[in-house]
């Protein structure tokens, strides 16, 4: 039987992809209840619940013009959105709980040979998720999509030298607590991660996104001193590992529009909307 957290995301899910595709019509609180099967109040209140905040405020965080005000709004900076949403620096989030270790090129090239890494299947407010960890730091999370088998079959491709072992353990857990959205007394988490010295370089930057903040793909090329690398910024970010700690939800096309995303573009306007809304 599904967890009821999971069943809650994929009603808010389909929710979020009617308004989405039906924006221009406004739809109405019982049109949209309409779509997932509930009565206007037990909508509401549900999306309450989940989002802090109404559906139709929600739909205007991740609306192409929010988007873009975001984008372009003067204050907007890394520096001031931080400060405007509590944290004390662009890197503040960063240093309060990631360490970025990047594996190394002995274990790079030997598909992670002697390595062991344990891994469990978890409940989200976005669905269900796959972490997995080395002795080192969490390597891997992903939003799955339908089973659970077929993403730990990706995983093990990856380092198919590797042992692997179901079970939880403390690591894990300290990793998931960011979906609790309390970064109050947050562990250090360190992430042991498979890349290139370029993608490295791609998603340490991204751990500077605020929460409530967004990018594009150009302020990120040109953060880490390549401003025509647009295309080879978003090939990294696609191949991030690691879902949600790895903040690559937060980062759109210039012209506002959200833009891909691996576990799917309606997850991430669901993310981007949460998190806009935890930040009011």
């Amino acid at each position: 039987m599904e967890n009821l957290t999971v069943v809650n995301f994929k009603r808010i899910e389909k929710a979020i992809a009617f308004i989405s595709e039906n924006y221009g019509k406004q739809p109405s609180l019982d049109e949209i209840a309409e779509q997932v099967h509930l009565s206007p109040f037990h909508f509401q209140r549900l999306f309450a619940e989940w989002a802090g905040t109404t559906p139709k405020r929600f739909l205007q965080y991740i609306s192409i013009n929010y988007a873009k005000e975001l984008l372009s709004k003067k204050r907007a900076t890394l520096w001031e959105t931080a400060e405007a949403t509590g944290l004390s620096s662009t890197s503040r989030l960063h240093d309060l709980f990631i360490q970025l270790e990047g594996m190394t090129p002995a274990e790079y090239k030997n598909g992670g040979k002697n390595l062991q890494i344990d891994y469990q299947v978890n409940a989200t407010p976005f669905g269900e998720v796959l972490i997995a960890n080395t002795n080192k730091g969490i390597c891997h999370l992903s939003f799955i999509a339908e089973e659970a088998e077929a993403d730990l079959q990706q995983l093990i491709a990856q380092f198919p030298q590797a042992t692997f072992t179901a079970r939880q353990n403390d690591m894990q857990a300290k990793a998931l607590e960011i979906f609790q959205y309390d970064w109050t007394d947050m562990p250090q988490i360190k992430l042991h991660l498979k890349g290139t010295n370029f993608q490295l370089k791609v998603w340490q930057c991204l751990l500077e996104i605020p929460s409530g903040s967004l990018s594009s793909y150009g302020k990120i090329a040109h953060a880490i001193g390549t401003p025509l690398a647009h295309r080879a910024v978003g090939t990294a970010i696609g191949r991030n590992p690691i879902a949600f700690l790895i903040p690559c939800h937060r980062v759109i096309q210039t012209t506002g529009g959200i833009g891909g995303y691996m576990w799917g573009t309606n997850r991430k306007k669901a993310i981007i909307g949460w998190e806009a809304a935890q930040n009011q």
